[in-house]
């Protein structure tokens, strides 16, 4: 097994012809990570923030669908208190009518609002 400090002075060596072997490395690198950025990290950073902002704007009245695939509506929302203020956080009590039965479930296992019939956001 080679030593950390030697496996880079190996990558870090100038290549036979003269020129250093390591750049054009790094700059493939680096293309790779960017392109995987833009096609699939920042695509999903946006997708998550829209989903948990309509989880925040979650009222009484919106049909919801539950990550199991309960579809129900809303009857009431308990929001958690900090600081003397309700703020909408991901781990408050949404309680739900689904046919004759009332659920609780939290507000971050919801995993599609649906209002008036059409799909808000998907998760």
């Amino acid at each position: 097994m080679i030593a950390p400090h030697a496996a880079l002075a190996l990558l870090l060596q100038a290549a036979p012809g003269g020129g250093s072997s390591f750049m054009p490395l790094l700059f493939q690198f680096g293309l790779i990570f960017l392109i995987f950025y833009f096609l699939i990290i920042r695509p999903q950073q946006k997708q998550r923030k829209r989903h948990e902002e309509a989880l925040r704007n979650l009222s009484k009245g919106d049909r919801i669908v539950t990550g199991g695939g309960l579809v129900a509506e809303v009857v009431h929302i308990k929001q958690t208190v900090t600081d003397g203020a309700a703020k909408p956080g991901m781990d408050d009590e949404i309680t739900i009518r689904s046919g004759e039965s009332r659920l609780i479930v939290e507000r971050g296992r919801i995993a599609k609002i649906t209002t008036a019939g059409t799909a808000v956001e998907t998760k």
